[in-house]
């Protein structure tokens, strides 16, 4: 039995060497080698050492605290004016205050990435481990495939292990050995990696002199074919999030151009100042955030919630002020609500400017928005644009909930369909117009809060709007709800899918083009408005 312990004591001495083995000198001089492949091999060497030090090293040396000194042949550790023998972790006093640590380029710092990744891998906590092996994806230190290849064997997390496989395979594919290549193609057929895609892409094709890269036939074939289902992956990964994409355009339109349908239906008022109305929406929310950063600190994440109703009761109040004091004159002329509507829209933008400034201003996503879901690819999915996409249609329901079951909405439907017979039936119609104009710009300063956590917030934010929701309310037929949301969410796809091919610039060309076809074979839009005000 003593004996059996001894040998057990003796074995875990020997596990524990390498930690208490002083790194080598040599070694530790080589990184500050002025030939950068000597450097790299000498980090890539630290990668293999499996030596828990080596990061504190390889740390010094990305954060320009590794210097040289002896002429060149003992590396230290500088931190807080002290210097540290990188070798040895043996402490060396002050540090000389003309000493000059060490410089590395970029190149240098993605081997370093990489380096420390390997060295992390045999880390207890999940986290650290995830993070290193999808450091180890694009790396192309091949001397670091066994160390992969161990950690992939006893990692236990599935989702880790398939990340450390593929890295294996990444650099199994550079092997001399065609057989280790072929299994490395037909692993690699499972990734997503873009720089994977690349590898095998550059493996099966032609040079000029009629060779390929790949020799051997046999590997260049189930490189082709894992090529291909990477290809098609990607392809199906790309569709979805095109149409994602289109969505949440759609949806940010349906946000522009709803209080625009409700208004321009009932009223016929062109109302150019309706993007304004977004940007008025945009700054209540920067508002808010300011007064939650200095007051609230600790309840800053529900900003945003806290903004809706700010931006609802600020916009709603400024349309009805703007209908009682000068859109009420302008009835049944539509040019001069037209010229009025774009003066009032330059008078806001103007305000704004002095008031905020001309710069744009910062609106900080909270951490519930901020990032995404990542898609194979690299793709992401940002959570901001699902949660608007959630929050346009919970709009688009209230406003229906408004207009088809309350007092309020009875009143504008009828109004809307015949506004002479309304009135003599004693509906208060100069209310009902104030309350919608208010309503509509409500729902616009709703879209100026969305609006506020996807991109910037400027004097000029609702300019790049108001032509598109126009032309949404257009197609969708002048008060229809139900066209304004087809009408929406078909030109953010339409545009989405047609960028790609064309540009954005030239997309929005062709979607106008469509609309003006397509107007003129149905006047009317998509939805006929209902009722005696059509025959009109």
């Amino acid at each position: 039995m003593p004996r059996l312990v001894r040998l057990i004591a003796v074995a875990l001495l020997a596990l524990a060497a390498p930690a208490w083995a002083a790194l080598d000198p040599a070694l530790m001089a080589q990184l500050g080698h002025e030939d950068s492949e000597v450097r790299i091999e000498a980090i890539r060497r630290l990668a293999v050492s499996q030596d828990a030090r080596a990061i504190a090293v390889l740390r010094a040396l990305g954060d320009d605290a590794l210097a040289l000194i002896d002429d060149g042949k003992r590396a230290v550790i500088v931190a807080d004016g002290e210097m540290t023998d990188a070798a040895t972790g043996e402490k060396l006093g002050a540090a000389p205050a003309n000493l000059e640590t060490l410089i590395v380029n970029n190149r240098l710092r993605g081997e370093i990435g990489a380096a420390i990744a390997a060295l992390k891998l045999g880390s207890p906590d999940r986290a650290t481990r995830l993070a290193a092996a999808r450091e180890l994806q694009g790396s192309d230190n091949e001397d670091a495939l066994p160390i992969i290849e161990a950690a992939a064997a006893k990692e236990s997390d599935a989702q880790i292990r398939s990340i450390l496989e593929l890295a294996a395979a990444s650099l199994a594919i550079r092997s001399s050995e065609p057989a280790e290549r072929l299994k490395a193609a037909q692993r690699l057929a499972a990734s997503t990696d873009p720089q994977v895609r690349q590898l095998l892409a550059t493996m099966v094709t032609r040079q000029k002199d009629g060779s390929y890269p790949e020799a051997d036939e046999r590997v260049r074939a189930v490189a082709q074919a894992s090529l291909a289902a990477i290809n098609e992956r990607l392809r199906r990964t790309e569709i979805a999030l095109a149409l994602f994409s289109g969505v949440s355009l759609g949806s940010i339109l349906l946000l522009a151009a709803l209080g625009l349908a409700i208004t321009y239906g009932l009223m016929g008022i062109i109302n150019m100042a309706h993007g304004e109305f977004l940007m008025l929406g945009a700054y209540a929310t920067f508002v808010v955030q300011g007064i939650f950063r200095a007051h609230f600190p600790g309840a800053f994440d529900w900003y945003v919630v806290a903004a809706l109703p700010v931006a609802f009761a600020v916009t709603a109040l400024i349309g009805m002020a703007l209908e009682r004091s000068v859109l009420r004159f302008l009835y049944g002329r539509p040019l001069e609500t037209l010229l009025t509507t774009w003066g009032v829209s330059l008078l806001l933008i103007q305000t704004s400017r002095t008031i905020f400034g001309a710069q744009n201003v910062e609106v900080e996503n909270p951490s519930w928005l901020s990032g995404g879901i990542a898609l194979a690819g690299g793709y992401v999915l940002p959570f901001n644009r699902m949660v608007i996409i959630g929050f346009a249609m919970l709009v688009l329901a209230a406003v229906w909930l408004v207009i088809n079951r309350t007092r309020l909405g009875l009143f504008v439907r009828g109004v809307t369909q015949n506004r002479a017979m309304a009135s003599c039936t004693g509906v208060p119609t100069h209310r009902v117009d104030m309350l919608t104009f208010g309503l509509g710009c409500g729902v616009a300063g709703l879209g100026g809060v969305a609006l506020s956590q996807i991109g910037n917030v400027g004097p000029d934010l609702g300019q790049n709007y108001i032509v598109d929701s126009f032309m949404v309310v257009v197609l969708g037929g002048v008060g229809q709800l139900a066209g304004t949301v087809i009408a929406a969410l078909g030109l953010g796809s339409i545009a989405k899918f047609l960028e790609p091919w064309s540009g954005a610039v030239l997309a929005k060309i062709m979607v106008l083009v469509f609309i003006i076809l397509f107007i003129q074979k149905r006047p009317q839009g998509l939805f006929a408005l209902k009722g005696r005000s059509a025959e009109a």
